[in-house]
C-alpha cells in the first residue's frame, strides 16, 4: 500500500510541474487578465486629458512628473481593454510594451514548485482519505458525492502550505516593477503579516470543488472506461493473464487520459472560474485595500459592469492553460504510475520468485 501512495504521490507530482511549466505564458496571460479592473474611461480620451492638463501647468518638473503619471494611466487603460478584448490583444499589449517574451515566464519557477507541491499533496491527501473511507466501508466502490467530499477534503488539506506559495506567485505575475520573489514576499510578511499569504481563501468555500469535479469525473469515467476494457479483453484472453495485461488494464493510454483530462477540467473550470478570478483581484487588485469586498460582493459587482462577460472575464487563456495543463499531467501522471507500479509489481515478483527457491 505504500508503493501504491507513493506511485499516486510521485506522478501527480512529476505531472504537475511539467504541465505548469510548458503551460506557464498562459497562466500568467490567465492571473493578469484577472486582475485588471474596469477602467475609468477610454484609453484615447483619456489621453487627451492628460495632454491638456500638462500642457496647463507651469512648472516644468511638474509637467514632467504628470505626464509621467497620464502615461502610466493611459497604458494602465490600454491594458484593461485589451482583457475585455481576448488573450491575443493582451499578450500583444504585453510583448510591445514589457519588453518581448521574458515577462511571460516571470516566477516560472515559483509556479513549477507550487504545481508539484499541490498535486503530490492532494494526491497523497486524496489517496489517504480514500484508503480510509474503503478501510472504514468495507467497499472499494466510491460514489460520486463521497468522491466530491473526499476530493473537498484532500484540496482542503494542501492549502496551509500551497496558498502561500500562489500568493507570491500571484504577486510576481502582476506586479509592475519587476521585483524578485524574495522582495515581494518580504513586503507581504512586512506590510500583512502572515494573513497577507491568504488572501482569498474565503473563495476556496467554492473553489475546493474544481480539483475535486474535475478529479471525479476524470475517475469515474475512468473506471467505466477501464471495467469495459477488461471485461471485452477477458471475454477475448478467455481466462489466463499476465501481470502486465493486469497492469495496463489499471491505467488509461495516453490519448485517452489527455482526452478525459480535458474533457474533466472544462466542466470544473466552467462551474468554479467567477470564484476564481474572484481570488486572483483579491491577491492582487484589492490586495492592499484597507477594506476588501468580499467574495459574493465582487462577483456581483463584477456581473453589474460587465453581466456575464465580467464574470468569465480571462476565462480563455483560463480554459487553454488548464485543458491542456490537465491533459497533460493526467498522461503524464498514469505513464510515470504504470511504470512506477511496473517495478514495484517486479520486485514484489521476484521476492516470491525467490522465497519459492528457498522453500525448494
Amino acid at each position: 500500500m505504500p508503493e501504491r501512495v507513493a506511485s499516486e504521490v510521485l506522478s501527480a507530482m512529476v505531472g504537475g510541474m511539467f504541465s505548469a511549466s510548458a503551460l506557464y505564458p498562459l497562466e500568467v496571460l490567465k492571473t493578469r487578465m484577472q486582475a485588471e479592473a474596469k477602467p475609468s474611461s477610454n484609453p484615447q480620451e483619456e489621453t487627451v486629458t492628460n495632454e491638456t492638463s500638462s500642457t496647463a501647468s507651469n512648472n516644468n518638473d511638474e509637467t514632467e512628473s504628470n505626464s509621467t503619471t497620464n502615461e502610466k494611466q493611459t497604458l494602465k487603460n490600454q491594458y484593461t481593454h485589451a482583457a475585455t478584448e481576448g488573450m491575443s490583444s493582451y499578450a500583444s499589449l504585453m510583448y510591445q510594451h514589457e519588453g518581448g517574451i521574458a515577462p511571460f515566464y516571470a516566477g516560472v519557477g515559483t509556479s513549477a514548485v507550487q504545481s508539484a507541491t499541490e498535486k503530490a499533496l492532494y494526491f497523497f491527501a486524496y489517496t489517504f482519505f480514500k484508503n480510509g473511507y474503503v478501510n472504514l466501508t468495507g467497499s472499494s466502490n466510491i460514489g460520486t458525492i463521497s468522491n466530491l467530499i473526499l476530493g473537498c477534503m484532500a484540496e482542503w488539506s494542501h492549502l496551509p502550505v500551497t496558498l502561500p506559495i500562489d500568493c507570491v506567485t500571484t504577486a510576481i505575475q502582476t506586479d509592475d516593477k519587476n521585483r524578485g520573489a524574495f522582495v515581494l514576499l518580504g513586503n507581504i510578511l512586512s506590510e500583512k503579516g502572515i494573513g497577507g499569504f491568504y488572501k482569498g481563501i474565503q473563495a476556496y468555500t467554492v473553489l475546493c470543488l474544481k480539483p475535486a469535479i474535475q478529479y471525479t469525473v476524470y475517475e469515474q469515467v475512468k473506471k467505466i472506461v477501464l471495467a469495459t476494457r477488461r471485461v471485452n479483453r477477458a471475454a477475448a484472453a478467455g481466462g489466463g493473464r499476465s501481470s502486465a495485461i493486469v497492469v495496463e488494464d489499471e491505467s488509461l493510454g495516453a490519448a485517452e487520459a489527455f482526452l478525459l483530462g480535458m474533457v474533466a477540467r472544462v466542466v470544473a473550470t466552467m462551474l468554479t472560474y467567477p470564484y476564481l478570478r474572484a481570488k486572483v483581484m483579491l491577491q492582487s487588485t484589492y490586495g492592499n485595500a484597507k477594506v476588501k469586498p468580499t467574495i459574493p460582493q465582487m462577483i456581483s459587482e463584477q456581473f453589474s459592469e460587465g453581466g456575464v462577460w465580467g464574470l468569465y472575464q480571462g476565462i480563455g487563456p483560463e480554459l487553454t492553460r488548464g485543458v491542456f495543463s490537465a491533459a497533460l499531467m493526467m498522461m503524464v501522471k498514469e505513464r510515470i504510475g504504470v511504470m512506477v507500479r511496473a517495478l514495484i509489481d517486479g520486485r514484489e515478483e521476484q521476492q516470491k520468485q525467490l522465497i519459492n527457491n528457498r522453500g525448494r
